[in-house]
């Protein structure tokens, strides 16, 4: 077999101090490389180094719509209460300040009517002593009568003028020079009414035994009688003693009231 002698390489010849190349170096069998200049090499790393990925843009703009959004609701809702403010000074306008209840949101009280009360003391009448119904003193001292109640001077009654429940008290003290086993006396409260022909007995006490321990000597006793009663109006209240002789001089150890409930 005959072999074409171009296909198989020559080996290369080299020559030593300059002397002739008897075989020329094939181009294409060595390699060549070319690098960019050092410079250049390094602004290309630069620029690669403050590249910004895709993923942190898209967290900055949504902090940005966050922040943006927070500073929306904060103007919205400054905005509902300067409306809010606007319609109330509409609805409660401030007045001068003559009239303070309106500065400060307060309406005038509507005045009440003043509660029916009486109180009245005893009055000590040599000349009235045969009667069993007391008279009392309303004024000085103590005693005073306010509202739908008055004191009936002729005959020692208190007249509410306005029907209601009442709570009546009375109290009576009296003094024996002479008290004996056998003393006592009756202490009552009663009412003349209209269309009543007789009066009606509101309280009654009976008092007796105070004297208990034998021998005659002086001796002070007492009676307090009070109960809430329903009154009508026009009613007159007495008090009656059946020893008004033996009734005490101090004013304030006998008196006799009434007040609404």
């Amino acid at each position: 077999m005959s072999r074409d002698p171009q296909s198989y390489p020559l080996p290369q010849v080299f020559l030593v101090d300059g002397g002739p190349q008897h075989a020329a170096q094939q181009p294409s069998l060595v390699p060549c490389w070319s690098f960019p200049p050092a410079q250049q090499s390094a602004r290309v790393r630069g620029k690669r180094r403050r590249c910004v990925g895709p993923g942190a843009a898209l967290v900055a703009l949504l902090l940005f719509l966050l922040v943006f959004a927070s500073l929306g609701m904060e103007a919205y809702q400054i905005h509902n209460v300067q409306t809010e403010l606007r319609q109330l000074r509409k609805i409660h306008p401030l007045a001068g300040s003559n009239t303070p209840e309106k500065q400060i949101g307060l309406q005038p009280e509507e005045k009440k009517e003043e509660r029916a009360a009486a109180h009245v003391i005893g009055r000590i009448e040599v000349e009235t002593f045969s009667q069993k119904t007391l008279r009392w003193e309303p004024h000085g001292a103590r005693a005073f009568t306010s509202g739908a109640v008055a004191y009936r001077l002729e005959d020692g009654a208190l007249q509410p003028n306005r029907s209601g429940l009442y709570h009546v008290y009375s109290r009576v003290e009296l003094l024996f020079g002479d008290c004996s086993p056998s003393s006592s006396f009756v202490h009552s409260v009663f009412v003349r009414r209209a269309g009543l022909s007789s009066p009606l007995t509101l309280m009654e006490a009976h008092r007796t035994g105070f004297c208990s321990q034998p021998g005659r000597r002086a001796l002070t006793a007492e009676s307090y009688l009070a109960s809430a009663l329903l009154l009508r109006r026009a009613d007159r209240v007495y008090v009656n003693v059946s020893l008004p002789q033996f009734l005490s001089h101090s004013h304030y150890a006998n008196f006799f009231g009434l007040y609404e409930v």
